[in-house]
């Protein structure tokens, strides 16, 4: 059983940064992708960053220039700066790993105006 688990949501103000990172556990042999995705209240689940299989990545356009996203082994990292009220979401780790989707339990992010 492949388990996600993420940390260092929190409150921060507009302008300021912080720091996700998400761990990966369990059998694992292969990981196709790794990445971050929020939801905000009343909103779908959207991409923020991925780190595909071959170390290339995509962005929101919303977060480019503003969000880094690496991956180390089965850890992935995102941080992000010049946070905007905006980006206030649950963040989510998502994974694909031996071709099988997992999610972690989510992190609230908070910006203040």
């Amino acid at each position: 059983q492949v388990q996600l688990v993420e940390s260092g949501g929190g409150l921060v103000q507009a302008g300021g940064s912080l720091r996700l990172s998400c761990a990966a556990s369990g059998i694992i042999l292969s990981i196709n992708s790794m990445g971050w995705y929020r939801q905000a209240p009343g909103k779908q689940r959207e991409l923020v960053a991925v780190v595909t299989s071959s170390r290339g990545t995509n962005y929101a356009d919303s977060v480019k220039g503003r969000f880094t996203i690496a991956r180390d082994n089965a850890n992935v990292f995102l941080q992000m700066n010049s946070l905007k009220p905006e980006d206030t979401a649950v963040y989510y780790c998502g994974a694909t790993i031996m071709f099988r989707d997992y999610w972690g339990q989510g992190t609230q992010v908070t910006v203040s105006s």
